[in-house]
Parts: structure tokens; sequence; C-alpha cells
């Protein structure tokens, strides 16, 4: 009989939080202002075309990205909304907390998608256009060294970008709640108890991180559009719009790749250009923050199960 395989769980760091994610449900933990915990949840929903979907190369992984990004985005109003706020304030909150006109009518989901979609757009053109202004240079006037300078500069505005808002106090404390997400993950895959002290001890790093996703989407980028023209500029920006699906999908299928790989000794390097942008977006989380992530993880895992026995149980009856 034949091992089942462990599910490859992955996480979002949250505004005093952590969410996870697990097979049947999104499970986030925040630490309120009283110092008490509270959690979210919302249950995966049973989608027939997007499972498919999810199962074929290079599709799978835009699919997955636009999954992610719709789902993210409430758990992350729900930790923004609740973090700082008092529990006897809950009851005013909810009266003055009212959504937006924008968000009522598209709803939160499609609010996460399309401002991914529009972040995406911008980190892809705005590149594209600059590297317009080496073409002057020699070395930077035909096509390759045209598309060189593209993916440099879109390097050097993603570094840019992390490495300031990295210096901001809520951001740095996002930072190291997403290290703690790491941590946990790493201490369950090394099949430790996840007790605060254990996982301390883990990497704040991880090969399936969204980071290292990011950065792959740069490389790989580069060696994609050298198949297409950069030549007029109008159809440059087409082109770089156009393969935006592409792009994410190899990209992602590299990132799976790359933790596949992860414990080869020569080829786990492939995965270090990853782990070094990491080391901008996560930082050494407090033992605070760490019991916060350890919570979410273990009332996701809880509430999987609690799932599964209530499908068990329904199948029975139906037997």
């Amino acid at each position: 009989m034949s091992k089942q395989k462990a599910p490859a769980y992955g996480g979002q760091a949250v505004m005093e939080g952590v969410m996870f994610a697990g097979k049947h449900t999104y499970v986030t933990a925040i630490r309120r202002k009283d110092d008490s915990l509270e959690y979210f949840e919302v249950q995966k929903k049973h989608r027939p075309v997007l499972n498919s979907l999810k199962k074929i190369p290079l599709i799978r992984g835009f699919v997955a990205i636009i999954e992610a990004s719709a789902n993210g985005v409430k758990h992350l109003n729900f930790s923004t909304d609740r973090y700082d706020v008092a529990p006897e304030d809950d009851e005013k909150l909810l009266q003055e907390n009212k959504p937006s006109k924008l968000t009522l009518i598209l709803g939160t989901a499609l609010i996460g998608v399309l401002s991914f979609l529009f972040g995406k757009f911008l980190f892809t053109l705005l590149p594209a256009i600059a590297a317009e202004a080496f073409r002057p240079i020699p070395i930077f006037s035909g096509h390759v060294g045209q598309n060189i300078i593209e993916g440099i500069l879109k390097l050097i505005l993603l570094l840019s970008y992390l490495y300031f808002i990295s210096m901001t106090p809520l951001i740095k404390r996002v930072f190291q709640y997403h290290g703690a997400e790491h941590k946990v993950i790493n201490a369950y895959e090394n099949k430790l108890p996840l007790t605060v002290e254990n996982v301390q001890a883990q990497s704040r790093l991880h090969y399936r991180c969204g980071s290292s996703f990011i950065l792959f989407t740069v490389i790989i980028g580069v060696f994609i559009y050298l198949l297409v023209p950069s030549d007029p500029l109008w159809l440059r920006l087409i082109s770089r719009v156009a393969l935006i699906p592409v792009v994410l999908g190899v990209s992602y299928e590299v990132l799976q790749g790359t933790n596949k790989l992860r414990n080869i000794p020569v080829l786990r390097y492939l995965g270090y250009p990853g782990l070094w942008l990491q080391l901008l977006t996560t930082k050494e989380p407090t033992d605070k923050q760490t019991e916060v992530a350890i919570a979410s993880f273990n009332e996701m895992l809880k509430r999987d199960s609690e799932y599964e026995k209530a499908t068990d149980e329904e199948t029975v009856k139906v037997v």
C-alpha cells in the first residue's frame, strides 16, 4: 500500500497574525489589543472547474495565484479591522465599519484579484518603459540587451520597494509574522512538536514562499521575453501584459521544482536566490508572535480534522 502524501501547508502573514491554508479551510489567528487571540475562518468551496485547472501544469500556477489573492485579502481585511480594537469596542466597530460601495459592488475577493493584477501590470510595464531610455547605450540597444536591462530594472525596483517598506515599524511586524509562519511550517515538516522553543529554533526561510515566487517571475520573465519582439515599444508593452499568465505559470512550476530538489546537495542551490530575497521579507519573530502562528496552525489542523470527520459521518449515513 502506498503511503499517503502529506499535505504541503502554506500561509500568509497578516496584521498581528498569521493565516494558514488547510485542505478544507483557511484559518487566521490574530493577537488583539487586550493580548487575547481571535480566529477567523473561511471554508474552501468545492469548485470542480478550478480544481481541475489546478492539476494542469503551467495553468495551475496562474489559477493558484489568483485564488490566493482573492482569499488573502479577506483575511488581511479581518486582521486590519480587529487587531488594534479593544474587545469592549467590538459592538461599536460592527456598527461603524460598513463596507465601502466598491466592496459591496465587486466583493472583497474580486477586489483582491484586481489589486494583484494592477500591481503586477505596474511591476511589469514600468521597467519595460524605463528600459527604452537605455537604448542609446550600445550594449543595451539590441533585443537581448533590452531584455537584460529590463530585468535588472525590475529587480532593482523589487529590492528597493521591499527594503524601504521593511524599515517601517508596521511592515516590520508583518514580516516578523511572516518569519513565524515559515518557522511553524518548517517545524511541522520536520515532525517536531509545535512548541515555541522548537518552532523558534527553525529557519525563517522556506523554499515554497511567495517571495521566492516573485523573484522567479523576474528571472523567468527575462528568458520568456527573449522569444517576443522588444521593439517597437507599444508591441513590447502588449506582449508583456499578454505573457503575464505564462510568466506566472512557469515561475510557479520552477518554485515547486526547487522545493522538491531542496534536499539534493547540488540542486538545492537553485532555490537560494528566493531564500536570499526572504532575508528582506521575513524577520525573526518574538516568542509571542510565534505563539500566534502556532495557535493559527493548530486551529487549522483542528478544523480540518472536524470537517473530515463530519464528511465521513455523512458518507456513512448515505451508505
